[in-house]
């Protein structure tokens, strides 16, 4: 699956993008076909701590998914992204099985 990060106010190291790479690609285990992702990373200027914005826009035919999580560090609004769109997919993939059978 391809990847697409793109960090707003900040730059984004190797090591995230590398994290967010492994995360998303095994999301292709729950539901196959999955075109591209797109992650938006923002940070908030605010005073508040939790300040860091994960978007994943996820594209599949027909459709996409979008989910958007705040949070004190990327790597935790990416995990619950990834948690939400797993549970999400599998949910599209029981209705498809459903109108199939």
């Amino acid at each position: 699956m391809k990847v697409n990060v793109q960090s707003v106010n900040f730059h984004a190291d190797q090591k995230l993008v590398d994290f967010i790479q492994r995360k998303l690609d095994k999301l292709e285990n729950y539901y196959d076909n999955v075109i591209y992702a797109d992650v938006y990373l923002k940070v908030q200027n605010t005073s508040e701590k939790e300040n860091k914005i994960s978007e994943i826009l996820l594209s599949i035919p027909g459709d996409e998914i979008i989910c958007k999580k705040k949070g004190r560090r990327f790597e935790v609004g990416v995990d619950e992204c990834v948690s939400s769109l797993v549970r999400q997919l599998q949910k599209r993939k029981q209705k498809f099985n459903a109108q199939v059978a």
